[in-house]
């Protein structure tokens, strides 16, 4: 039996690429473009992301590097490490502040394929460690966005939440045991959880984001003046 990396999730990744007059007649495809411009024109954390990773030598090309396509399930997005493209599941997110979270989530893994050696599939701890990264600094356990899940709590909250969401995105896309899902996360989870690379702090609200956006531009005028 093969191994389920999850590319069964994205249906259009081995499809010969439709034409762009094909493609115009699709709302979906047109809506997801529009509104991932809006995102990386006007998302703090999307921006922060992107000049991140051209800082680390991995510079973003909006073309090259997300593709709007259909998915199957409820999935919302994914990163192809293969390709290096970041996949955005156009008949699911059908929302600007979705499409804003899933680019963060998605860049967030893109970066960490830039500046570490991730074995997305071979190793889960690689895995849930990205993941854990993913939920704790892409806006996924905001507060507004717990309420929204009608989920509620105080101490700790926001940490539950990164873990639950974690495990959930490894059982998503990998075929593993719920018990291995949490294995991974629970051993991994103090270290990626503090690991907050290039926030330099939990972005809790787009406020916070565009703060971090602010030092880490400030940063890395800070460095070059060295």
């Amino acid at each position: 039996e093969e191994d389920d990396f999850g590319y069964g999730l994205f249906p259009d990744r081995n499809k010969k690429p439709q034409s762009f007059l094909v493609r115009s007649f699709f709302t979906f495809h047109n809506r997801c473009q529009l509104m991932l411009r809006m995102t990386l024109e006007t998302n703090p954390y999307a921006q922060l992301l992107l000049e991140a990773m051209k800082q680390s030598g991995c510079t973003v090309f909006n073309d090259r590097h997300f593709s709007c396509e259909n998915c199957d399930g409820c999935v919302s997005g994914g990163f192809d490490s293969a390709t290096s493209q970041i996949v955005l599941c156009q008949n699911n997110i059908r929302q600007q502040s979705h499409m804003n979270r899933v680019v963060a989530h998605e860049l967030i893994h893109a970066f960490d394929h830039c500046r570490a050696h991730v074995d997305w599939f071979k190793n889960v701890k690689h895995l849930a460690c990205s993941e854990i990264r993913a939920a704790n600094l892409s806006g996924d356990c905001t507060l507004m966005n717990e309420i929204a899940r009608f989920k509620f709590g105080l101490k700790g909250h926001h940490q539950a939440c990164v873990r639950d969401r974690a495990i959930r995105s490894i059982l998503a896309v990998r075929k593993v045991s719920k018990e291995t899902a949490e294995k991974a996360v629970d051993e991994v989870f103090d270290a990626c959880f503090n690991d907050l690379e290039p926030f330099g702090r939990i972005p809790h609200s787009k406020t916070d984001a565009k703060r971090a956006y602010r030092d880490f531009q400030n940063r890395d005028r800070y460095n070059a003046n060295l």
